[in-house]
């Protein structure tokens, strides 16, 4: 058997390009891609391995080897066509018509055991038509923090992508932001879908309706399907876009998530989390918090990510406009606070114990948490943590031995908003049977985890690989992302 075989036969073995594809975005005909090629890699070294997505994918992790990996997601044999996705958007609110995939591909879509379709979509193969004069490649510690990123978001209850794979290619990459030369790699991310919101605003921007009934009855078709045969079906998709996406980001806000640059590139179809570039996790509550170092002026700052969000979606109603009528959509777009306020509450209700409370209660103690928060500048998630962490059924038998041994809040009697926090929280523990206590500090250790990726958390990690290519310590924050530990 020549080399050439004894290649081909093992490839055909290869797990991944085993896999059902399915010619779904192919489908659609290339006004909406470029088929492209892949970018060819001095050397490949496997440095993740999403294990935990394989059963979803229908694979058994025992039987997918590193040199699988490598060989699909670093040197991206047997797998044609590869497409470079086409698309504007609205950067720091002005419009820029020269995007699409720059660095990055759809590998392919395939079928998980639940039945919905996902995409595998790379970051760092290599130039395509929408590089822009860029190399196409990606940071070694952009790739680590996106893996990062969504590990920690996945855990922590938020709808995001993640990461299938990291490979490390070995070309030297100068930037601007990083020491450089740096470190270069190739990561593919699973994904519902990878068509956003600029998708369709390019085709508005080429005045092609009739290309965006085509593309929304594909997204309706493959990410809507139980809307797939009403009548009404633009305007109930339009509608549920809005839910969505509302409360993902109230999943990010009470995470104390910052995605840093909400442009309308950024922001998924499906109402899904991606793209995670200069993120980063609030220290203490700061509304005015700033990821991106070149956010001069705070668009996407922490506070902001609502009414982002919520403008994102009404420009999109400019790109949709010649399919669904303005008015049905200014109605679903209307909806959008209460669900933001009702999934936010919901969720920071969990984080203090609590399954449901009467309104009243809950937007009490709410609003005094984040009061204490803000006053105080105690750590975001420290206080969360001590909460769950010292939390004592003895609490209901007097407000003062409320968090008394946490030692990061101001002692009873020093701090008024505190002292009307404890007040509150003491006259709802009493409100419920002595036995619900166990309930309470159950959601609260579900969720609220010790580990979260503060920059210095980040930075410690990077370190160990820069300093001694020592990856122990990324493997080791992982496992404690993904146990709440």
């Amino acid at each position: 058997m020549t080399l050439a075989e004894t290649a081909n036969n093992k490839n055909s073995h290869n797990p991944f390009l085993c896999l059902n594809y399915e010619a779904a975005m192919e489908s659609l005909g290339n006004d909406y891609y470029d088929e492209v090629t892949a970018e060819e890699f001095p050397e490949q070294i496997l440095r993740w391995r999403n294990d935990a997505l394989l059963p979803k994918l229908g694979l058994n992790l025992q039987a997918v080897t590193e040199e699988d990996f490598i060989v699909a997601f670093g040197k991206f044999e047997k797998r044609q066509p590869l497409l470079a996705l086409r698309y504007h958007g609205y950067q720091f609110g002005e419009y820029n018509p020269r995007l699409g995939d720059g660095r990055g591909f759809l590998y392919g879509q395939v079928r998980g055991i639940d039945g919905e379709l996902y995409d595998f979509g790379t970051k760092g193969s290599g130039r395509t038509p929408y590089s822009r004069g860029g190399d196409g490649m990606l940071t070694l510690k952009g790739g680590i923090r996106e893996v990062l990123a969504a590990e920690a978001l996945h855990y922590m209850g938020v709808k995001t992508s993640r990461c299938l794979s990291l490979i490390e290619t070995g070309m030297p990459l100068w930037r601007g932001d990083e020491p450089s030369p740096t470190r270069s790699s190739v990561m593919v991310r699973m994904s519902r879908s990878h068509i956003r919101f600029g998708t369709f605003e390019r085709l508005h921007y080429l005045r092609r309706p009739d290309l965006t009934e085509k593309l929304l009855n594909h997204v309706i078709s493959f990410y809507y399907q139980h809307l797939s045969d009403e009548t009404d079906k633009y305007v109930l998709f339009y509608a549920e876009l809005v839910k969505r996406v509302a409360e993902l980001v109230a999943q990010w806000m009470a995470a104390g998530f910052c995605h840093g640059v909400l442009n309308t590139d950024n922001m998924s179809i499906t109402g899904e989390s991606f793209d995670y570039g200069p993120y980063a996790f609030i220290p203490t509550y700061l509304p005015h918090f700033t990821a991106a170092y070149f956010d001069y002026y705070g668009r996407y700052c922490y506070a902001q990510q609502p009414d982002v969000c919520k403008l994102n979606l009404e420009m999109l109603t400019e790109a949709l406009k010649f399919v669904i009528p303005s008015s049905d959509m200014e109605a679903g777009l209307a909806c959008f606070n209460e669900h933001y306020h009702s999934k936010y509450n919901s969720l920071m209700l969990k984080k203090l114990g609590f399954d449901h409370l009467p309104h009243p209660v809950a937007i009490e103690i709410v609003n005094l948490t984040i009061q204490l928060l803000k006053d105080t500048q105690v750590g975001y998630h420290q206080f969360f943590y001590e909460m769950a962490h010292t939390f004592s059924s003895q609490w209901r038998n007097d407000p003062a031995t409320i968090m008394a041994d946490s030692g990061i809040v101001p002692i009873s009697g020093t701090s008024e908003v505190f002292d009307s926090w404890c007040i509150a929280y003491h006259k709802i523990l009493n409100d419920y049977e002595q036995n619900y206590m166990d309930v309470i500090a159950q959601n609260l250790a579900r969720h609220n985890p010790k580990t979260v990726l503060l920059k210095p958390v980040i930075e410690s990690v990077w370190e160990a690989i820069t300093q001694e290519d020592n990856w122990q310590p990324f493997y080791e924050l992982i496992k404690r992302l993904q146990s709440g530990k």
